[in-house]
């Protein structure tokens, strides 16, 4: 992340990575806590904005399998943009437990502290502990791995996994993938050769029908590239899942909601526990943006996913913190 915070005007006009304007780019997402709900079957998106009593068709079905995605906590902040993170972290601890169904699991997608200390590793492992669900997975965050390539991260949350903290499993007639590209960071995210192995070997045994879920801090395709928000190497990740009906990436570091479709791919990228992001653009540098008195949770949440096994059916539901 880069230090020059100082603000400019958003240039609206410029074109996006993906040869979108930028008014174009804001028009096809959804910003800053709006809560979209969006079914994926075979690779195709559906959405609508969401009420906050609105239940996916998934959610409400028995049997289905749901679980919960938090992002970016930075457990250790210390900044106007939030004087508590470890206060709205604890709200969405609080917000997930009081759920009208337990969640099969909870993913936090990375940047679990701000500044990979042990004390701020030790905080958010006896926080998650209070998390009433099946189980509790994570990914690394660049800010997770600040001082020792993730050391104090595999430490902490390491067990049973592979390399440099990947790992794969299998619920309810889903794959799940959860990936490493925070480590080898130049610009980009970056997975590396021995993870793309691991990929590719993974999913080379399982039929073309299968749901596929993966997990990563960095998007998995060039969002804004000017602020590291990519990963160098995904394309070659993302071809050994081209076979695959269904493939959902989840991620975190943008701090924002963003929704991307390309083939069978859907890209959704997470909001925040901590403090929001910019737009892309909207100022020189991703630095902590400081909300007006009574906003910051508008910007702030939780992602309920749920999906039934045979439907093929993903539902997305985004929900600002309450």
């Amino acid at each position: 992340m880069n230090a020059d915070g100082q603000d400019s005007a958003p240039v609206e006009d410029d074109l996006s990575p993906e040869g979108m304007t930028r008014r174009q780019l804001l028009r096809h997402t959804a910003w800053f806590g709006a809560a979209v709900v969006l079914t994926v079957t075979g690779g195709e998106v559906i959405s609508q904005i969401a009420r906050p009593d609105d239940v996916p068709p998934a959610q409400a079905a028995p049997g289905a399998l749901r679980f919960i995605q938090i992002s970016d906590s930075h457990l250790g902040f210390k900044g106007p943009a939030n004087t508590g993170v470890e206060e709205s972290f604890a709200e969405a601890i609080q917000q997930i437990n009081a759920l009208p169904y337990r969640a099969d699991f909870v993913m936090h997608t990375g940047d679990l502290t701000h500044l990979s200390t042990a004390g701020q590793f030790d905080q958010v492992k006896q926080m998650m502990s209070e998390l009433k669900t099946g189980h509790v997975f994570t990914v690394p965050g660049e800010h997770d791995s600040i001082d020792d390539a993730g050391q104090k991260y595999r430490k902490a949350f390491g067990a049973g996994t592979a390399g440099d903290g990947w790992y794969s499993f299998d619920l309810q007639g889903v794959h799940f993938l959860s990936l490493v590209n925070t480590l080898s960071l130049e610009k980009l995210g970056h997975l590396g050769t021995e993870q793309l192995e691991f990929v590719e070997k993974d999913v080379a045994k399982l039929s073309s029908d299968t749901p596929i879920v993966v997990f990563s801090h960095i998007p998995l395709f060039a969002l804004y590239p000017q602020w590291g928000w990519g990963t160098d190497d995904a394309t070659q990740a993302l071809s050994y899942l081209k076979r695959f009906s269904s493939v959902t990436c989840l991620n975190g570091h943008i701090h924002q909601l963003f929704t991307k479709t390309e083939g069978n791919v859907t890209f959704h990228s997470a909001t925040t526990t901590a403090y929001p992001l910019p737009r892309p653009g909207e100022r020189p540098a991703p630095t902590p943006v400081t909300l007006p008195a009574g906003k910051l949770k508008d910007a702030l949440g939780i992602r309920e996913v749920s999906y039934l096994e045979g439907t093929r059916n993903l539902a997305v539901k985004d929900v600002k913190l309450a």
